[in-house]
């Protein structure tokens, strides 16, 4: 394995995810189809796929946890923009701190303060 490359989420209207995931992540999708929508996120890919069944009624089986700066300014962001608290940030040892909320469709989307972390050369 190489590594993490792409973290995809399925909604039940890829328009509406589209404008709150530009709107949450403050950036355009580079790729943007019926079929697919792909947000570039410092070289690592967001993608949103339509669900052919949709559903909010998720499990809680996969994490990702995308980085941030600052996980309180993060997780406020995305409360502020309609989604729902999932875990509160929690320092999870030492400078590491983790927090998960559930975007209007159901998806878990965790977020992670990680100071020391660094990508392999």
């Amino acid at each position: 394995m190489l590594g993490l490359r792409t973290t995809i989420y399925k909604v039940g209207d890829l328009k509406a995810a589209t404008k709150w995931y530009t709107q949450v992540l403050q950036i355009e999708p580079y790729f943007d189809e019926p079929f697919y929508v792909g947000f570039n996120i410092a070289g690592y890919e967001l993608g949103l796929q339509p669900e052919v069944h949709p559903t909010t009624n998720k499990p809680d089986s996969v994490l990702s946890y995308w980085g941030v700066e600052d996980i309180e300014a993060a997780y406020q962001r995305f409360l502020a923009a309609g989604a729902v608290s999932h875990e509160a940030p929690t320092n999870v040892g030492g400078p590491l701190v983790v927090a998960t909320v559930k975007d209007p469709w159901g998806n878990i989307i965790g977020l992670i303060y990680n100071p020391t972390f660094k990508l392999p050369i």
